[in-house]
């Protein structure tokens, strides 16, 4: 495994939020973040079928662009009852003409559930491949789940797209109820940069 000995580092995502995360995440390591709207990237179309044919389309587009060292990351939430789906189509779920609309795509996700006549618990999972790539070409895979259900109604403002429906094992509350720095320490993310620290040297 290759270790990451830079102080900088492009995060490949227009997601401030995600960004923030990412940030909260690597700032015990001595690395500033930049992120792909300050880096002025366009988003590249992520046209592959697994959650790491996505993130290393956007990492090896942002090294590209920029020649730095790049990061990025696909998630997404596998419902077992509906196949594995909407799985690393999840933001394509919610995309509208005037942008992406995740309340319309959880109401989609409830009515297939439903069609299908899903039992509880709807068990499902949130997953998060993160990619780390140089400019030689080289990448890192790392792979983090956070197993749950869905549920319904829609309980909590908090957090972004689907959490306001998935309840993690363990907990009585979904990740749109949660404090997003508590459950920045036990979601998928997480899960996935515990395996990533290893290259900052940690």
């Amino acid at each position: 495994m290759r270790l990451f000995n830079g102080d900088r580092l492009l995060v490949a995502t227009h997601n401030s939020g995600k960004l923030e995360e990412v940030a909260d995440l690597l700032k015990d390591y001595g690395i500033s973040v930049v992120g792909a709207a300050e880096a002025g990237l366009d988003e590249p179309v992520e046209d592959g079928v697994t959650f790491i044919e996505n993130a290393r389309i956007k990492a090896h587009a942002a090294v590209k662009a920029t020649g730095l060292p790049a990061l990025a990351d696909d998630s997404g939430i596998e419902i077992d009852a509906l196949g594995g789906a909407p799985g690393v189509y999840t933001a394509d779920w919610a995309e509208t003409p005037n942008g992406r609309d995740f309340e319309m795509a959880m109401r989609r996700t409830h009515e297939e559930l439903e069609a299908v006549g899903a039992s509880n618990p709807r068990v499902a999972r949130f997953c998060c491949t993160f990619v780390l790539a140089w400019p030689d070409g080289h990448d890192e895979v790392f792979e983090g789940r956070m197993e749950g259900q869905v549920v319904w109604p829609m309980r909590g403002a908090l957090g972004h797209g689907y959490d306001p429906v998935f309840q993690p094992v363990g907990y009585d509350v979904t990740f749109g109820e949660m404090d997003r720095w508590e459950k920045n320490k036990i979601s998928h993310r997480a899960d996935a940069f515990k395996k990533l620290s290893v290259v900052f040297g940690k």
